[in-house]
């Protein structure tokens, strides 16, 4: 299989399901973000020491090429075979967070990103997740997207942020708490 096909050189892409959009188009933006989200989430996952978040972050990260599929998808386009995003999966996040927070002192202070490498690659993958979370909003406004997609980036970029702290506060990090002046 070639890499290049030459076929996006003028600035367009082809949805699934073949039909062809401007690389400018909030729907190419909405599953590219994702897709970078993805990306710093590899960075993350490169990074992390348990094996218990390892797995963790493969099946995240097969969700998340879920949800670039299903926002791939051509608009109306009969007969695509999209992969189902299940609650469940929500669960699991909140799980994971519940069961983090129980250990990390309560956050009563806004908190500056930092700390070890670990945690500070969960700020950025967290804010890129809430990036993508708003373009598929946006796109929620003009076009149907199922819910639970924008519910899933949401609770993901909660589950980051406590990942965060957990990654500080086991390398013993203190938290750095924003000051307004």
């Amino acid at each position: 299989m070639k890499i290049y096909t030459k076929t996006g050189d003028k600035g367009t892409t082809a949805l699934y399901g073949g039909k062809r959009l401007s690389k400018g188009e909030l729907r190419i933006e909405a599953y590219g973000t994702v897709d970078e989200l993805n990306s710093f989430l590899g960075l993350v996952a490169a990074n992390l020491q348990e094996k218990e978040y390892s797995d963790l972050f493969t099946d995240i990260q097969s969700r998340l090429f879920d949800i670039g599929t299903h926002l791939a998808a051509e608009p109306g386009k009969k007969n695509l075979i999209l992969p189902e995003i299940a609650e469940e999966k929500i669960t699991i996040l909140e799980q994971y967070i519940d069961k983090m927070n129980e250990a990390l002192p309560e956050l009563k202070f806004f908190i500056l990103p930092g700390g070890n490498n670990a945690s500070a690659f969960c700020h950025v993958a967290r804010t890129v997740c809430r990036r993508a979370e708003r373009c598929v909003v946006r796109l929620s406004e003009t076009e149907t997207i199922e819910p639970i997609i924008i519910q899933y980036l949401n609770r993901l970029s909660d589950f980051l942020f406590v990942l965060a702290r957990k990654f500080a506060h086991d390398a013993n990090q203190p938290e750095i708490v924003w000051k307004s002046h």
